[in-house]
């Protein structure tokens, strides 16, 4: 059975605050407080560094451990006593999840958000005036009011001011894919308290919005911690659009049929009809858009956390600081804006370290409606070249006849070998030479300039191409053109496919309300014969049946432990996760927050049988040893 349940004062861990007599070395810290034997790449240098009271930038993928560069530093100097550490959060889940899991691992923490009452929060600020918490989580907009700011003026003064850590410093760069107003304020923090060490750490970030972030953080001085961007874990699919809900049917019923994902939609209309549409085809599938009621947003993203096999449809409004380390798939049904918003979305799978897959399914249409929310933006000049910049690089991946994590790689100027598991390594896409095609086309749109003074859609273009006598055709005279039926040995969705490829290499743009096609000037040398033109093959990935994969495929109840295990281990591990369920409901936590599931198939396969052996697990703390051992022991010789 599991403990009784803890009272829980909100926002605030009801652990003990730590022994200031214990061991300030982050190697003690990181086994006997987070129970892992070793830091992982760079994440030593980073907390030696930021222990020593040193400033820092980290860029690190998602599941690289970031968390762990600053909360090891908070808790080493909490126990040198230098006092709290303030964490900078933009969301409110995140700084939840957070606190929970530092609860577990008996790190005092707390965090001020909106779900606070009055009492609730003047009783955190108690405990943060007295200099009991380790760490504080707090949102930019309340950071920086009057009355906080005072706060963190008496603890500095006092010397209780120990950290400053900036999560998901992206934010605050215009440049980058989720710029929030709220984080520019943030420089105040450091003209306010210019000796105190500052951490901004974040997942994404291109050269020109790392300089950016550098800049308006004032961390000119920091230290510059880079991890390898690749996520070798996660396979890379990108398909030509053709019935995008057929597609992704197909693709969760052949490799995903029970786990849990995330499928992201551009529009909130989208996200709702998708999420319905998933919910009659017998998939658990919750929308998640800034349009609903907060309650709705907050209950469905609790369940996707909470509960396994849950598909989460959403826009991008939803996933930032979300921690939960087995989603086994992100989908894409619109094209992202950028590499960095496809990076840090597709990123939210497989934290874990275990098999998944980024799958999107883009087409002519997702092209021209980027160009054209661009183009319609109220930015300046300069904001929407560099914003075109970007689409092109993704468009570039999106239509890579190569290895996309190369590719994905590069353009954070990281260097690779082709991978052999994305869906260009595995399945070469053919190509053909599409010179002959792409001067046709591009002649067509030229006359059709030359005769009306303007332009036309691509639907209007193919059909002149393929020679279709249709009502505009004969309205406008454009059977009469040269060009009419030049294109009737291509078909239709072939011709799109040209469009689509010639307007991601920058020969063709589409302009205004209408989305009309019109050259640029890279076309000319097209259309004199100077430049060839090689496009890839219209063709639907090839299906690759569910490859062997740990955690994933199965179905929520009976999914593979991330270990292999003989049978006697399997009874273990199916013995320890039906205990962790019930400790979770009872914490009303997260079932990852109590244990990784690498952590219990580590349990089930070494079958530990005293708390001296059970220690020796990577994942079991100080703390969790305490609150949980003889349970485990008890778990582990019944199952």
């Amino acid at each position: 059975m599991p403990p009784a349940p803890r009272r829980y004062h909100p926002g605030v861990t009801t652990a003990a605050c730590l022994d200031p007599a214990l061991s300030t070395a982050p190697l003690d810290i990181l086994q006997q407080v987070f129970g892992y034997p070793a830091f992982r790449g760079l994440q030593q240098a980073v907390v030696q560094h930021v222990t020593a009271g040193g400033d820092a930038l980290v860029l690190m993928p998602t599941g690289g451990g970031k968390s762990l560069c600053y909360q090891v530093p908070a808790i080493a100097r909490h126990r040198a006593g230098q006092g709290v550490t303030l964490v900078v959060s933009p969301l409110i889940a995140l700084m939840h999840d957070q606190v929970g899991a530092l609860d577990e691992a008996g790190v005092k923490s707390a965090f001020l958000n909106s779900t606070l009452d009055g009492d609730e929060a003047r009783r955190v600020e108690r405990m943060l005036m007295s200099g009991e918490l380790v760490l504080l989580y707090a949102a930019p907009e309340r950071i920086l009011t009057p009355r906080f700011l005072a706060m963190l003026d008496s603890l500095h003064e006092r010397g209780l001011l120990s950290l400053l850590a900036i999560d998901e410093a992206h934010c605050v760069s215009q440049w980058g894919h989720d710029f929030r107003e709220e984080y520019l304020g943030l420089s105040e923090l450091h003209e306010r308290f210019p000796t105190v060490p500052r951490i901004a750490l974040t997942a994404t970030a291109d050269a020109h919005t790392r300089a950016d972030i550098v800049e308006r953080l004032a961390l000119d001085a920091a230290a510059q911690f880079v991890a390898s961007f690749d996520r070798p874990n996660i396979r890379y699919t990108i398909v030509e659009k053709d019935d995008a809900k057929r597609q992704l049917l197909r693709f969760l019923r052949d490799e995903h049929e029970g786990d849990a994902g995330i499928v992201y939609c551009q529009s909130r209309k989208k996200v709702e009809d998708t999420a319905a549409w998933l919910q009659a085809e017998g998939f658990t599938a919750l929308p998640y858009h800034a349009g609903l009621e907060a309650d709705v947003r907050k209950r469905n993203q609790d369940r996707f956390l909470r509960d396994e096999g849950v598909v989460m449809v959403a826009t991008v409004a939803f996933g930032m600081g979300i921690d939960k380390p087995d989603v086994r798939f992100v989908a894409h049904l619109d094209l992202p804006k950028n590499i960095e918003g496809y990076y840090q979305e597709t990123g939210r799978a497989g934290r874990d370290g275990l098999a998944a897959d980024a799958w999107m399914a883009y087409g002519l249409a997702d092209v021209v409606n980027q160009r054209r929310m661009i183009d319609d933006g109220e930015a300046g000049e300069e904001f929407k070249r560099l914003q075109r910049t970007k689409l092109d690089a993704l468009l570039a991946l999106a239509e890579a006849h190569d290895c996309r994590r190369v590719r994905l790689l590069a353009y954070f100027d990281e260097a690779s070998e082709p991978c052999g598991n994305c869906d260009n390594c595995l399945n070469p896409p053919a190509v053909w030479d599409a010179t002959d095609a792409a001067r046709k086309a591009l002649s067509c749109i030229y006359r059709f300039h030359q005769q009306s003074g303007f332009g036309f859609g691509a639907g209007h273009l193919v059909d002149v191409l393929r020679g279709k006598v249709t009502e505009k055709v004969t309205q406008r005279g454009h059977e009469r053109l040269s060009t009419f039926g030049i294109g009737a040995d291509i078909a239709e969705a072939q011709w799109r496919s040209v469009l689509r490829q010639l307007i991601a290499l920058g020969h063709v743009r589409s302009v205004g309300e209408f989305n009309t096609l019109e050259l640029t000037e890279s076309a000319r040398a097209v259309l004199r014969g100077e430049v060839p033109v090689q496009l890839r093959v219209p063709a639907e990935a090839p299906p690759r049946g569910r490859r062997s994969r740990s955690g994933g495929g199965r179905g929520a109840v009976d999914k593979p432990p991330p270990l292999p295990l003989d049978e006697a281990g399997l009874a273990r591990f199916a013995a320890l996760k039906a205990w962790r369920a019930e400790v979770a409901k009872s914490h009303n936590l997260p079932a990852y927050v109590v244990f990784h599931d690498a952590t219990l198939a580590e349990m089930a396969r070494e079958a530990p049988d005293t708390l001296d052996a059970l220690a020796g697990i990577s994942g079991v703390g100080g703390k969790k040893l305490q609150a949980y051992g003889e349970d485990l022991l008890r778990v582990l010789a019944s199952g």
